[in-house]
């Protein structure tokens, strides 16, 4: 199955080993001075050792790979201990993967391990609200649908703007004309997991309370995925939630 998973580049990687703390799946391992991704069962994609690479050696690809398994990797995380377990069921909360906290939950449960894991006392470290100004009207990070936490503060009482990636660099006044006193979730239906961004936006629209709803995306077919998208998961949340839509064409119009 095609799936993102990360792709390590040996020439860059030093061995530093950073890397490893930062995968609680233990899907990385150093071996002959070179990390080193053991099993792409154990890889969920979601790129929490990226960010802790000095050499830049790892990056997330999409490509064939053996599908997560979420009970395999609990199976592995249970030996390493109660921080290493929270240390995971922290990450899959944090990036909004319910449904792989809930396999691991349940994992638990049927070992009988106890594990104090309080879900509220986590948030992003990513997560957070930024004051606009001057040159930007963006008020929230992350913005990649991929990414954000549906208990985000910044979700809750606003309005939403749902926007295709390429908008922002066709459309010139995109902060001004668009952006302005709204939160922000970007994404692009032809790369990436339609079925997760459903869910994903259900899980937003359930869990606050969304105003309205405007819906951003360019002229090209595949881009009106995301609409239908949108349209689906406020079906399927049951919320009265207006929407509207607006289509950029290339040239910027």
């Amino acid at each position: 199955m095609k799936r993102k998973i990360i792709k390590i580049s040996e020439e860059k990687c030093n061995g530093c080993s950073l890397c490893i703390p930062n995968c609680p799946e233990g899907a990385l391992q150093i071996i002959d001075g070179k990390a080193r991704l053991v099993s792409d069962l154990f890889c969920d994609g979601l790129g929490a050792c990226v960010g802790h690479c000095p050499q830049g050696a790892i990056e997330i690809e999409e490509r064939e790979a053996e599908a997560y398994d979420e009970k395999k990797v609990m199976e592995n995380i249970v030996k390493q201990g109660e921080n290493t377990i929270k240390a995971h069921l922290k990450h899959l909360k944090e990036h909004g993967q319910i449904e792989y906290l809930n396999q691991a939950k349940e994992f638990l449960k049927e070992k009988n391990i106890e594990i104090d894991f309080k879900e509220k006392q986590f948030s992003c470290p990513g997560c957070m609200e930024i004051k606009p100004n001057e040159n930007s009207e963006l008020s929230q990070w992350p913005i990649q649908l991929s990414l954000v936490n549906p208990e985000a503060p910044y979700f809750q009482n606003k309005k939403l703007l749902i926007c295709a990636d390429c908008v922002a660099f066709a459309y010139k006044n995109f902060h001004d004309d668009f952006l302005k006193e709204k939160s922000l979730v970007i994404g692009c239906p032809k790369l990436d997991d339609k079925e997760f961004y459903k869910e994903k936006l259900k899980e937003i629209f359930l869990k606050n309370n969304i105003k309205e709803v405007n819906i951003l995306i360019m002229e090209v077919p595949c881009c009106f995925g995301l609409k239908i998208i949108v349209e689906e998961a406020v079906k399927e949340s049951g919320r009265k939630i207006e929407l509207k839509a607006e289509v950029i064409k290339i040239n910027g119009k």
